[in-house]
């Protein structure tokens, strides 16, 4: 029952993906989430994701923003990072902003990846649209309340999702 929210992979930061491995194994499509996947709550685009975006254009991937925010948010943010494609109130985990994000960069399930911080929207919403999801940690911990209250139960998943990968690894052994 819990699987259903556990990510494909977990890391710490957006910033220490692999693209060029994912490249590689055909990924062309990176759907991203903002808030505090990409920078704190709120901020404006900052360096690293601006490299980021561009990196990710240069090697050939196409970038979309799927965001639950407000219009004003991602299209200031998407504007400022260089990712032109986004969708704003994305009604995550609902997949049809999902569906919408790959259809705007020309990608499927198959070949697009996505990355977000939270599992009860970000990640289950991914994997209900058959995408391969990558939970990154919050970047900061200033967060609204209702996100805060649903990082307690997340807190839950992530303990036995943490279990069951020691698990595997020792199993492989």
């Amino acid at each position: 029952m819990l699987q259903r929210f556990y990510p494909d992979e977990d890391v710490n930061s957006t910033y220490e993906i692999p693209f060029e491995e994912f490249y590689k194994k055909g990924i062309r499509g990176v759907i991203f989430d903002v808030d505090n996947t990409l920078v704190p709550h709120g901020a404006p685009a900052d360096n690293r994701a601006k490299k980021l975006f561009s990196m990710l254009h240069q090697m050939g991937m196409e970038t979309c923003l799927l965001s639950n925010n407000k219009e004003p948010r991602v299209s200031a943010f998407a504007q400022d990072a260089g990712s032109l494609k986004y969708i704003f109130k994305g009604k995550k985990p609902g997949i049809r902003g999902y569906q919408q994000a790959m259809k705007l960069m020309g990608t499927n399930a198959s070949n697009t990846i996505f990355i977000g911080d939270q599992l009860f929207t970000d990640v289950f919403g991914a994997k209900r649209a058959g995408i391969h999801s990558i939970l990154v940690k919050r970047i900061h911990p200033s967060e609204e309340i209702q996100i805060r209250l649903k990082r307690k139960l997340e807190s839950v998943v992530l303990y036995f999702y943490h279990r069951r990968k020691k698990i595997r690894r020792m199993k492989q052994r």
